[in-house]
């Protein structure tokens, strides 16, 4: 706008000093312009929550499967990772590489790469968003080609989809709190076993990669006030129940999350029904290790019981996953963390 000149007259000069005086009323105690906050019990202003784009996401999950199966020390592992870790450097204020080695089950040493993107990372109040991005090694739920390694569309680069597009939209729009995404690793490397049978032992062969984490945080003293754990959340005929053990650790957060998910639209994903499908996630890490309040949003198949059919075998490819689920997840947990004060 182009500025114009104004002769001050005598007369004018007590109007002006009178608006003066009432602009510097209205500034905030910190000496800044805002307008101070409505009173209590006035309508609050709308949260402005950016658009979740499910063709976005749908393209990041084909990426990563493009780039082959993505067990840790394979070439498609090492790709995808330098790939994701480039995309995020673009987005975020910060990016961690956390790496390392851990034994997996059957004594292989395997190399660690978590990465942990930040928004505002200098904010104490900051909310955890995780997924996996490493494959199974091996089809052990398969009746064919046993041995072989999975893509993982569902299992593993559907929660990864949703957090990049997510990831474009925090660049774009920054929410009042901190965001942390944190791409774990080596979560799939587990023994082969019934999860639901399991013992102790056998269940912390899994999630390694939070479980590193857990011991060396990328911040010394790292807490959230929640996390909000994807798995599995790219199936065309996903449900999402509440499930068991993010309702013993958290179920404050898994209330907050259904409520937004049934107030977008989206009861016909998630479901207010509680069912214990889940032997061991990283969002169990987290709670029990780093005492932050963690849910798993993670589909659940009435067929099996458990998991989406194709989990664990090659037919977990690119044809099982769905926009529309991936936008209904996407767009809930947008929702959340923009709401969030």
């Amino acid at each position: 706008m182009p500025r114009t000149a104004l002769r001050i007259t005598a007369i004018a000069l007590p109007a002006l000093l009178l608006a003066a005086l009432l602009l510097k009323a209205c500034r905030s105690d910190n000496g800044g312009t805002a307008p101070p906050p409505p009173p209590a019990g006035q309508p609050q202003p709308a949260v402005q929550v950016p658009l979740f784009d499910a063709d976005s996401a749908y393209a990041y999950v084909k990426k990563q499967v493009d780039f082959g199966p993505r067990a840790p020390g394979t070439p498609g592992h090492r790709a995808c990772g330098d790939w994701m870790t480039g995309f995020l450097r673009q987005l975020a204020d910060t990016v961690i590489e956390q790496t390392g080695t851990v034994t997996a089950f059957n004594g292989q040493k395997l190399p660690l790469r978590n990465i942990i993107a930040s928004w505002a990372p200098e904010k104490k109040e900051r909310v955890l968003l995780l997924a996996h991005w490493d494959t199974r090694p091996f089809a052990d739920k398969d009746d064919e080609r046993r041995n072989e390694p999975i893509l993982g569309a569902n299992d593993g680069a559907s929660g990864v989809g949703v957090l990049l597009e997510i990831a474009r939209r925090l660049k774009e729009r920054a929410p009042a709190v901190g965001v942390d995404i944190f791409l774990t690793d080596a979560e799939d490397f587990g023994e082969p076993s019934d999860a639901m049978e399991a013992g102790q032992n056998a269940l912390l062969t899994w999630c390694l990669g939070s479980q590193y984490w857990a011991k060396n945080p990328h911040v010394a003293g790292y807490t959230a006030r929640y996390g909000i754990l994807l798995d599995m959340v790219g199936a065309a005929d996903a449900v999402f129940y509440r499930e068991q053990l993010s309702m013993q650790y958290a179920p404050h957060v898994v209330q907050k999350v259904w409520k937004a998910a049934q107030g977008l639209g989206h009861e016909r994903y998630f479901r207010n029904e509680t069912k214990y499908f889940v032997g061991i996630d990283d969002h169990v890490i987290v709670n029990r290790e780093m005492r932050i309040p963690t849910i798993d949003i993670i589909g659940y198949d009435e067929n099996t019981k458990a998991f989406h059919p194709s989990w664990h075998t090659h037919g977990d490819d690119l044809s099982v996953i769905h926009r529309g689920t991936l936008a209904a997840v996407g767009r809930t947990v947008l929702h959340v963390v923009y709401h969030e004060r």
